[in-house]
C-alpha cells in the first residue's frame, strides 16, 4: 500500500502534458480565434456596427460564433440552452427575435432535442435567418421579456452591445464575469435548495442532512445522502432530494436509476414517510427519457415554479399540522 502510495506521490506529473497537441491547439483555434476578433475590431473601425457585419462575420468564419461568445464571455452550452428555450416557450417576441418561423425546421415539444454544435454551425452557414437571430441575441437579447425573467441576471448583463463594440470598461466586465463565474455558482443563496430551506422555516419545522441511519446498518453500499429529512433522521416524515440541472449528461440516467432504487430502501426501512424530489432546470426537460425514470422514484414532484413551491408548502402543513 505505502509503494501505491508513494509512486502516485513522488511520480505524480500534476498536469498531463502532450506538447504536440498543445502546440497545433495553440496554433490553429487560439491564435485563428485570436486572429479573427482582431479583424472584426479592424472591420468595425472601418465599416461602421452593423448586423450585416456580425451575420457576415459568423456565416463566414468556423469559428466566428465562438468568438462573439468568447467577447460576452458566453459559455457555448449557455448558448444552446437558451436556443431550445426559445424553441421550447414559443414566446412570441422571443421566436420573433431568433427568426425561428424561417429556421424550416418542425419542432415535437413532447420530444424536442438539443441541437448540437454541428447542428448550430450548419444552419448558421446554410441559413441567414437562422445567422441573423443568433446576431439578434447578442444585440437585443438583453431588453426581450421573456429572458429578461428567465435569466439570471449575471448570464443577462452578457448581452451587451458595448462587448461587441470592444469598449474597454465591457472587456474587463467580460473578465471578471469568467474570473468569478464558479464564485457565482457555488453562492448557498445561488443555490435553489435555499427556498426550500427557507420554507421550512417559515414552517417553524426543523430538519437534518445526510444519511438516514437504517440504510447504514443494513444497506450501507447503497445508501445515499439526503438534502432534507423532516424533522430528524430517526423519524423522518418527509425525505426531500433536490436536482436542478441547467446542462445535461449522460450522468442524468445513472441518477434516475438510482433514485428509483432510493425509493425501494425508502419504502422498506421508513414506510410512514414521504420521499419527495424538487426536479427542475432545462437540463431535465431535454433529457425526458431520463426525468420519466427521475419522477416515478418520487412520492411527488415539484418544480421551483411559485406555483409549486406554494403546493409544496401547502402539503407539508397538512402533514405537520401547520396553518
Amino acid at each position: 500500500m505505502d509503494i501505491k502510495y508513494n509512486t502516485v506521490i513522488e511520480k505524480n506529473t500534476f498536469y498531463f502534458v502532450n506538447s504536440e497537441f498543445e502546440e497545433e491547439f495553440d496554433a490553429k483555434t487560439l491564435n485563428n480565434i485570436r486572429v479573427l476578433i482582431l479583424n472584426l475590431k479592424n472591420d468595425i473601425e472601418n465599416t461602421g456596427f452593423k448586423k450585416k457585419l456580425f451575420v457576415n462575420f459568423i456565416q463566414n468564419n468556423n469559428f466566428g460564433l465562438k468568438a462573439l461568445l468568447i467577447l460576452n464571455g458566453i459559455s457555448n452550452e449557455t448558448l444552446k440552452r437558451i436556443i431550445t428555450i426559445a424553441r421550447i416557450v414559443k414566446d412570441k417576441d422571443l421566436s420573433k427575435l431568433f427568426n425561428i418561423e424561417h429556421w424550416n425546421l418542425v419542432d415535437n415539444n413532447d420530444d424536442i432535442e438539443e441541437f448540437s454544435d454541428r447542428t448550430i454551425n450548419s444552419l448558421i452557414k446554410n441559413n441567414t435567418k437562422f445567422a441573423e437571430g443568433i446576431i439578434n441575441l447578442f444585440f437585443e437579447g438583453a431588453s426581450n421579456t421573456f429572458l429578461y425573467n428567465t435569466l439570471p441576471l449575471f448570464e443577462l448583463n452578457k448581452l451587451n452591445l458595448k462587448k461587441l463594440k470592444f469598449d474597454k470598461d465591457e472587456m474587463i466586465d467580460t473578465l471578471i464575469r469568467y474570473n468569478q463565474k464558479g464564485s457565482y455558482s457555488a453562492r448557498k443563496e445561488n443555490n435553489p435548495e435555499t427556498i426550500i430551506d427557507n420554507i421550512i422555516s417559515e414552517l417553524g419545522l426543523k430538519y437534518e442532512k445526510g444519511d438516514l441511519p437504517q440504510l447504514i446498518e443494513y444497506e450501507n453500499t447503497k445508501k445515499r445522502t439526503m438534502d432534507f429529512i423532516i424533522p430528524n433522521k430517526k423519524k423522518p416524515k418527509i425525505i426531500i432530494e433536490s436536482s436542478f440541472l441547467t446542462t445535461t449528461s449522460s450522468g442524468q440516467g445513472d441518477k434516475s436509476k438510482t433514485e428509483s432504487n432510493i425509493k425501494e430502501l425508502i419504502k422498506k426501512y421508513y414506510p410512514n414517510s414521504q420521499f419527495y424530489g424538487f426536479v427542475d432546470g432545462i437540463g431535465w426537460y431535454v433529457r425526458k427519457k431520463d426525468l420519466i425514470r427521475m419522477v416515478k422514484s418520487y412520492d411527488e414532484v415539484f418544480t421551483f415554479h411559485k406555483d409549486e413551491l406554494e403546493r409544496f408548502k401547502s402539503i407539508v402543513s397538512n402533514i405537520f399540522n401547520k396553518s
